[in-house]
């Protein structure tokens, strides 16, 4: 009889570690999707120049108009999460994203495209918050980074499909079928969502009163006591900083390809890829280097921080690549795209580190609308200045400093990186 209940308790263990990892796996699709649509316009300008023309501070002004509604419904969503649960949340999320890129296809004028990104923004700024929720809810403290990590690479393989496929796409049917094809992916993913993810009931604290209990605190905390939390304010403004870098990277590598080297669609989408592949490996290895510090018995505080540092000193590396012939900006650029990406998926993980399941949604948002409005700044500044003569070599030496900057606000102003328990959260209250 004990050896057939041992075997039981196996055989659930077994199936809900697969059932978690599936769940990754799903989430990792949605952000793949949410990134391949977002290049979709960063890839397709030149064949949409031919249709609708766009100056290069018209080109910051869509991205903006991306940024700005990501990131205010990075925050209400992550709070909208936290009320009403994952599954119906994240399914509205990408059913509105998906609506919003098809429409792009439709466009006439550069406002209806300012008015698309808008919209692609509003639904997109819910995927990591939602993303944040499913690795608090299935996955143990000791897995969580790996999680994040392999969830975090999702962007590197939209971003990688983007060029190749865009292009493919655009040579044989035309800029309207990218966005047509890229909003029928994202109808397909809700579906296979829907039929698949439910909500776990049981956590992973050894401790399930004190779980309980810090959970309902939790729920009890305004949203001025969250951010008025002074590591909360840290992974804000370090978020704010690595964003305004990674947006202008993220958006602007191809115009940048086209503009200063000389590409045409086709050496795009063969070659604008590999820096995106690399921002998938470091994703990876980022969360499971930290996860392996973890794992041998080192404090979460350094398991976290010390893998953030190493890749905040990677990332002056982008500095060179106005300096350098095209094979080696492309190396640099893969350098900086590993350690960005390394970066980003840590800092999203620490929300799930800290803070009880029924807050990480709130927290998460609050991160993510940092690093969205320091890319949206970013960008307007990075217009302005091209159209004001500027080079792009003054741009790369400022994006190569921000992850250092964001990293010593993250030492100096966030404290010590831990999980917050009950009588933490009651003195949180206390002195509200």
């Amino acid at each position: 009889m004990d050896a057939k209940a041992k075997t039981d308790k196996i055989e659930a263990s077994d199936s809900k570690l697969v059932l978690r990892w599936h769940f990754v796996a799903l989430v990792t699709a949605a952000i793949a999707i949410s990134y391949f649509d977002r290049q979709t316009i960063s890839v397709a300008i030149s064949a949409i120049q031919q249709t609708i023309p766009i100056s290069n501070q018209q080109f910051s002004y869509l991205q903006t108009g991306f940024l700005l509604s990501y990131a205010a419904l990075y925050a209400i969503g992550g709070r909208m999460l936290d009320k009403f649960g994952t599954r119906l949340g994240f399914s509205l999320i990408m059913l509105w994203w998906s609506v919003a890129c098809t429409l792009h296809g439709f466009a006439t004028t550069f406002a209806w495209l300012l008015v698309m990104r808008f919209l692609l923004g509003m639904g997109e700024g819910g995927a990591f918050p939602a993303a944040t929720r499913v690795v608090s809810e299935w996955l143990p403290p000791q897995e969580r980074a790996t999680a994040m990590g392999f969830i975090n690479a999702g962007t590197a393989v939209g971003s990688l499909l983007a060029p190749p496929l865009i292009g493919l796409v655009l040579i044989y049917s035309g800029w309207r079928a990218v966005f047509f094809s890229a909003g029928a992916i994202g109808f397909l993913w809700v579906l296979w969502w829907t039929l698949s993810y439910r909500e776990s009931n049981t956590g992973f604290s050894n401790d399930e009163k004190e779980m309980i209990a810090s959970r309902h605190l939790a729920r009890r905390l305004s949203f001025s006591e969250i951010v008025g939390l002074r590591g909360v304010q840290a992974l804000v403004m370090a978020k704010f900083m690595s964003d305004a870098a990674w947006y202008f990277m993220l958006f602007w590598l191809p115009k940048y390809l086209y503009d200063a080297r000389g590409f045409d669609i086709k050496h795009v989408s063969y070659y604008a890829w590999i820096p995106y592949a690399a921002s998938g490996i470091g994703s990876f290895l980022g969360g499971w280097c930290s996860s392996r510090l973890l794992r041998s018995g080192r404090s979460l505080n350094l398991s976290r921080k010390l893998v953030l540092g190493i890749n905040a000193a990677m990332m002056p590396a982008v500095i060179l690549v106005p300096l350098v012939p095209v094979s080696y900006a492309l190396l640099l650029f893969s350098i900086a795209f590993f350690a960005q990406q390394s970066w980003s998926g840590l800092i999203m993980t620490i929300p799930a580190d800290v803070f009880p399941l029924s807050a990480v949604g709130t927290v998460s948002g609050l991160v993510g609308f940092g690093g969205a409005i320091g890319g949206a700044i970013f960008g307007l500044i990075a217009g302005a200045l091209l159209g004001h003569g500027f080079t792009y070599g003054a741009l790369f030496a400022a994006v190569g400093t921000f992850h250092l900057i964001g990293f010593l606000v993250l030492v100096y102003r966030g404290g010590k990186i831990q999980t917050l328990r009950t009588q933490d959260l009651k003195e949180i209250q206390s002195l509200a």
